[in-house]
């Protein structure tokens, strides 16, 4: 999951960045409305997580500019003020949820989660294919119904490939829906983590669903 976190407080950014990191988002940020709104407009991304109060450009204008633009992707409000007036107004800017600071980790990610799933009815809980069995809220995989032990990041590949069976995917579409902007490890990376994976399950019994389309990419054809 690729998520825009538009924050002006640095540390606290870089905080939300960490955490969501950790369970295998993959997080951009952005300190001002402009930067937010070029972010946003420049590439895809599964929540949009904005500040209210952020400079040149405040989280309700930024919310209302990319409503404007057709720009459908949830947005989850960061806001001090805890008022029924002010959660109206960010409501009614054309955002989808509002969480008031300061707030636990767990209900941030529960709610991004929770939005992404609105966004994409098909994202339930529970992803199949195959022998291939993954709880996206309690990040657990199991293959063949025996648990298999998966990075963050790896978690996350796989998901992606859960998510588009049987579909062509590229190195850059995988990329892009993976890895944030900070992404520096060249397309070879993406090999490497497909042959992790490839190995994992084979060991678990569960067959070998990850098919190398060589100069074009993968497709994930469940056994």
């Amino acid at each position: 999951m690729r998520v825009l976190v538009v924050e002006d407080e640095q540390r606290l950014a870089a905080t939300l960045r960490r955490g969501l990191t950790e369970i295998g988002f993959a997080v951009d940020l952005a300190y001002d409305g402009d930067e937010g709104l070029a972010a946003a407009l420049g590439a895809p991304y599964d929540v949009l997580v904005l500040d209210i109060m952020l400079p040149k450009l405040d989280g309700l204008l930024l919310t209302r500019e990319l409503r404007s633009r057709r720009v459908s992707t949830p947005i989850l409000m960061l806001t001090a003020r805890d008022s029924v007036e002010d959660r109206v107004k960010g409501l009614g800017a054309g955002a989808d949820d509002y969480l008031v600071k300061p707030f636990a980790m767990r209900e941030l990610i529960a709610r991004i989660s929770a939005l992404a799933r609105r966004q994409l009815p098909d994202r339930s809980e529970v992803l199949q294919a195959g022998p291939i069995l993954m709880d996206t809220t309690a990040h657990a995989v199991r293959v063949c119904d025996q648990p298999v032990e998966l990075t963050a990041k790896e978690f996350a590949v796989l998901q992606f490939f859960l998510l588009h069976q049987r579909q062509l995917l590229t190195r850059s579409q995988i990329i892009q829906n993976v890895w944030d902007y900070d992404f520096d490890g060249g397309r070879g990376l993406i090999e490497v983590y497909v042959g992790r994976l490839r190995r994992k399950v084979l060991e678990a019994g569960g067959g070998n669903p990850f098919v190398t389309l060589r100069g074009v990419g993968y497709r994930f054809d469940p056994q």
